[in-house]
């Protein structure tokens, strides 16, 4: 995408929603060091918002609050006339990540999901980031995840999130977006001979018939079409320092799609950036998640037919979130200036989805023979 489109598009969005949001054209550069990005920030902001535009560096201070493998935040604090302080997440954008997102469908989807207590407020969009309000909360971990308290609380603030309407196509988007990152990851090439050899190890015809064999099999749930966060691993999800509020944050992969490819998204992300599927939840934990997502006001009411139901479905679509991602690495590997082995991660995620494809394909058969399914 060139930089004209990318400045087009923020406009655009800006003016679509409402005047609250401001827009700029202006971009930072993702790679510079924090001393050297100040001034461009200041002047970013100074155009952004009238009400600071004639404040200078000595009204600002920035830090880093996380350094990922997609984007670079920041926290910028601005101490106004009146000696009074308003914090701000500053999320420049990976350099090449629109080869994997799609920002327009992300910043159409915020000013939704922020009215229904999703997320941060959305206060300007630039050139090649966004500016929203500052959350105080810390980031969860993966052992965090699995802690009955917080299950529950992930399970119910789910359901609410699937529960939001965004005004665009209610179409899926998982098998378009598999389908978008195969095409492109199937003519990559590498200058590194060991990356190259490495990535001529992929066999994409295999892995297309895959696809298609899950496409089919996961095509007979009928599972329901929701608003989907398609990335709810630890990193994506806040909880107030008092432990009451809980937050769920970057909506960049955010479509709507099938229910089942959220929870077993989610499931998956039990192993933690060290990919220890060993971690993933077991069919009772699954259960007490399923319950509290299904009847968050009496989780206890569930059926039997029900959970059996969620749990062959988020199976299935388990096995999608491999392919996904396994998929989205190989792309990463080739346009992410990130130190960080895009390659070795593909095959950690499709070897698993090997190794749990048979289990999970019997366990679809065997619901689909089912009584209940006819």
């Amino acid at each position: 995408m060139g930089e004209t489109e990318k400045i087009w598009n923020t406009k655009e969005v800006a003016k679509m929603h409402n005047s609250e949001i401001s827009s700029s054209s202006l971009i930072v550069d993702h790679s510079l060091s924090l001393p050297q990005m100040k001034p461009l920030i200041v002047e970013l902001f100074n155009d952004l918002f009238k009400h600071w535009s004639d404040l200078d560096e000595s009204n600002f201070s920035i830090e880093t609050i996380s350094g990922g493998i997609t984007n670079l935040l920041l926290k910028v604090s601005v101490r106004e006339k009146d000696g009074s302080v308003v914090s701000t997440t500053v999320r420049l954008y990976g350099p090449n990540t629109e080869y994997v997102i799609n920002r327009q469908r992300e910043l159409q989807a915020i000013p939704h999901l922020s009215a229904a207590g999703f997320g941060a407020k959305l206060l300007g969009v630039f050139g090649n980031g966004m500016v929203q309000s500052f959350i105080d909360a810390r980031t969860l971990t993966p052992l965090d995840m699995r802690k009955p308290k917080l299950v529950a609380e992930i399970a119910k603030q789910l359901r609410r999130f699937h529960e939001v309407e965004i005004p665009f196509s209610r179409e899926p988007q998982l098998w378009n977006d598999i389908t978008k990152f195969f095409t492109r990851a199937l003519t990559l090439k590498f200058d590194d001979s060991e990356k190259q050899k490495k990535f001529e190890m992929v066999s994409f015809e295999e892995i297309n018939k895959e696809v298609n064999d899950l496409k089919a099999m996961t095509d007979r749930f009928n599972a329901p079409v929701v608003y989907c966060h398609n990335d709810l691993l630890s990193g994506n999800l806040m909880l107030s320092e008092d432990e009451v509020k809980l937050y769920f944050i970057d909506f960049e992969y955010g479509s709507y799609n099938y229910r089942g490819f959220d929870l077993g998204n989610h499931f998956n992300e039990y192993a933690g950036y060290d990919c220890d599927y060993n971690q993933y939840p077991s069919k009772d934990e699954q259960f007490y998640f399923f319950k509290h997502y299904l009847r968050p006001d009496g989780p206890h009411e569930v059926s039997n037919e029900a959970l059996d139901t969620l749990y062959a479905e988020t199976s299935a679509y388990m096995l999608a979130s491999h392919l996904y991602w396994a998929l989205w690495a190989l792309i990463q590997a080739k346009m992410s200036p990130i130190d960080f082995d895009y390659l070795s991660y593909f095959f950690l995620r499709y070897n698993e989805y090997k190794k749990q494809k048979d289990k999970c394909f019997a366990l679809a058969h065997t619901y689909f023979k089912s009584p209940r399914t006819g």
